[in-house]
């Protein structure tokens, strides 16, 4: 059997207002027991705090789909490009994400 057999082929529509994207530097993650929160936002010099773009909620099971795919698409990128740094930024102002601490007291 061909591996071309195993894919699915999926017709999405992309509207033009949504296929120029949305800048994000920040993702707040919270979840409860039938979803996860993903609030995506902008944290830009001059703004005196990080403004919410988009907020999409998922299911556990797609949120568990999103992490895989987002780990293979990385696999793929860092053998094409090499590795993602995850150094300290150069400029100041900038969250490190896994700095962050949860509302419970633990790191992220």
């Amino acid at each position: 059997m061909d591996n071309n057999d195993n894919k699915q082929s999926l017709n999405v529509d992309l509207k033009p207002e949504v296929a120029r994207g949305t800048y994000s530097n920040l993702a707040i993650i919270s979840h409860s027991a039938s979803e996860f929160v993903i609030d995506f936002a902008a944290m830009l010099p001059g703004l005196p705090k990080p403004t919410v773009q988009s907020r999409i909620l998922m299911t556990p099971e797609h949120c568990k789909r999103l992490l895989n795919a987002l780990a293979d698409n990385i696999t793929r990128y860092e053998a094409q490009f090499g590795p993602i740094s995850l150094a300290a930024p150069e400029h100041k102002g900038t969250i490190n994400l896994a700095d962050l601490t949860s509302p419970n007291g633990t790191k992220s």
